[in-house]
């Protein structure tokens, strides 16, 4: 059945991969995002390495939105008033909440824009949503258990968040849970985890490494390299997502989507070897904050949604390394 799914910051990395991947089933996909966090309108931040080729990626997310005639408003979701009627105008049938600042370090370095982005943004969706009881869908993270505890985590695992980023994801779900509560708003909760692929700018590990290898640059790994993270083909999380919204057992639950096998650091460097046999790695002291994790457990969404995640690193990681450096390379020319 065609859902009309509003995507609340869908012009980010998943975002306009969902809504593609939403036009391809039949649904109509209508994105919202202000282009200001990670994004276009954020590219006059110092810290951001390869400027022009960034532009040119996030240039190409619109430029496929638009040629699939997907509708795209640039719209600040913190803005109450204005949010409010265009979600009232476009009455949608699911709500996907992907407004985020979406980098931990980042978040710790300013709080207060992630609040902004991140709850505020959140505040709004769910206040529209309350009125018809709108299927919401939430995106926290993985980073919500905060130290695994052992090897994996389940959904009935207790979070134990650390830092800002963490922490505001978590106090999201208690949200969105509350309003299920008060209102009676019917949610998902979908916890990802080290999520790569193509148009990610969002200077992800996977994707650091590429280009640093494609750039002659060294790599380096906060840590020893033998952290584990439970790493997630864009195509697979997209997939989870969708099941996410086509089936009525996804409602008022959560759910781990992810590939759902906790694998080394190092053997995404050793998948990168095979393309740039030279490229040199160097270690150092792991970042503060942030946790050691491991594998996300699938089982809860393979019963209740039949998810079938089809990407291991050994194929979802080359996959994205040919692709970026297809991209890269007509990027040059």
């Amino acid at each position: 059945m065609k859902k009309k799914i509003l995507l609340v910051g869908g012009g980010g990395f998943i975002g306009h991969n969902l809504a593609l991947t939403l036009k391809s089933r039949g649904h109509e996909p209508i994105v919202v995002d202000s282009l200001s966090v990670n994004n276009l309108l954020s590219f006059t931040d110092n810290e951001i390495k390869n400027k022009n080729l960034y532009s040119k990626i996030l240039n190409n997310r619109i430029e496929l939105l638009n040629n699939n005639n997907i509708n795209f408003n640039v719209i600040d979701a913190r803005d109450y008033n204005l949010i409010s009627k265009i979600y009232e105008d476009i009455n949608p049938d699911i709500i996907i909440h992907l407004a985020a600042v979406s980098h931990a370090n980042k978040s710790n370095k300013s709080p207060h824009s992630t609040f902004d982005n991140s709850l505020r943004t959140l505040e709004n969706t769910l206040d529209f949503a309350k009125n018809d009881k709108k299927h919401v869908i939430y995106l926290s993270s993985s980073m919500v258990y905060g130290e695994f505890n052992g090897k994996s985590v389940d959904e009935e695992t207790i979070c134990n968040p650390i830092g800002i980023y963490g922490t505001l994801k978590y106090a999201g779900e208690l949200i969105v849970k509350a309003y299920n509560q008060v209102f009676q708003t019917p949610y998902t909760i979908i916890r990802p985890s080290a999520l790569y692929g193509e148009r990610c700018v969002s200077r992800r590990v996977g994707q650091i490494f590429i280009e640093n290898s494609l750039q002659g640059l060294d790599i380096e790994i906060n840590g020893s390299g033998k952290e584990k993270l439970d790493f997630t083909y864009i195509d697979d999380f997209v997939s989870g997502i969708i099941l996410c919204c086509e089936n009525e057992t996804a409602k008022n639950q959560i759910f781990n989507l992810t590939y759902g096998q906790g694998r080394e650091i190092n053997e995404l460097i050793e998948i990168l070897r095979k393309v740039f046999p030279k490229l040199n790695v160097k270690y150092k002291n792991k970042e503060a904050f942030m946790p050691e994790r491991g594998t996300l457990k699938i089982d809860k969404a393979k019963k209740f949604l039949n998810y079938k995640p089809q990407f291991e690193i050994e194929k979802g990681y080359a996959k994205y390394i040919e692709r970026y450096k297809d991209f890269w390379d007509k990027f040059q020319k």
